[in-house]
């Protein structure tokens, strides 16, 4: 129950977290934001991590620095829809990682996948389309999401074959410094970084940073090993629905009839498709490595 519970806090910190950042992308450039907030991520981890980075090997930090470029990837890509479309779409289509993150380990390790998962596929797509009819948001900022859940899907597969192998603190610390530097060098390049200033764009750079970034993918590894695929994956269900409502109640979002009809079958989909992707996922890390 500790492990259920401290899952659906992340998921409710993560929700709240896509109207601080399209607030505060509004007055401090992307790449800077993002950046400064793995950095912040990283230092959090620093004192604990960095000692155990030796743990990891060579094999350790490298697996680790490529899951932190797919990270910064996932996140620009997120952060960069959320600009351009609405708080709650970007929550319920960030979502259906649910979805293709098994399409994705059918690919990489050929992990069979089940008619419900097929079913989830069919009802996230049909509810994508619905929310592309919206004049509230935006199909390029949609695109650019789809694009964010799929990367982090990509990511997730792969967590699942590292996570049992290497220290959680160090491969975490080691994720969140190649992200943080992947996205300053671009910061730099761009001209774009400088001190940011003003509580809205602090308060989402402390609370993404440390709660959501460093903090909350160390929970989620905490939680993975105590409790079942399952349950796991019933609680990040969650992570929509806590958007959809602070997107409502925080960034005024009305969709329309539409609109929220198009999120609540993404919503059955991830529903119907996420206990099968989770049991998936886990067939696919009982297999010996090849």
């Amino acid at each position: 129950m500790p492990a259920l519970v401290a899952l659906i806090f992340v998921t409710a910190v993560w929700g709240v977290t896509f109207v601080q950042v399209k607030d505060a992308v509004a007055l401090y450039p992307l790449f800077a934001f993002l950046a400064v907030r793995f950095w912040i991520a990283t230092l959090t981890l620093a004192v604990p991590g960095l000692p155990r980075v030796r743990s990891l090997g060579r094999p350790g930090l490298g697996a680790g620095a490529f899951l932190g470029l797919l990270l910064a990837a996932g996140y620009t890509l997120q952060t960069a829809g959320l600009e351009r479309t609405t708080v709650s779409s970007t929550g319920f289509i960030t979502g259906m990682y649910v979805v293709l993150t098994p399409l994705i380990a059918l690919l990489l390790v050929r992990s069979r996948i089940g008619f419900s998962v097929w079913g989830g596929v069919v009802l996230s797509t049909i509810g994508l389309a619905m929310l592309s009819g919206i004049h509230a948001g935006s199909a390029a900022g949609d695109l650019l999401v789809l694009a964010a859940a799929a990367v982090y899907s990509l990511q997730i597969v792969l967590m699942e074959r590292y996570a049992p192998v290497y220290d959680a603190v160090a491969f975490t610390f080691v994720e969140m410094l190649a992200a943080g530097v992947a996205l300053g060098v671009v910061a730099v390049a761009l001209g774009d970084l400088h001190v940011p200033h003003g509580w809205t764009v602090w308060g989402a750079l402390l609370v993404t940073g440390v709660f959501a970034s460093a903090l909350g993918f160390l929970v989620q590894t905490w939680a993975q090993r105590r409790t079942s695929a399952t349950r796991t994956a019933l609680a990040f269900t969650m992570e929509p629905v806590w958007t959809a409502l602070f997107g409502y109640t925080l960034a005024g979002d009305r969709l329309g009839w539409l609109g929220w009809g198009g999120c609540a079958v993404i919503m059955a989909g991830i529903v119907l498709a996420e206990p099968a992707a989770a049991r998936a996922l886990a067939s696919a890390l009982r297999r010996p490595r090849t």
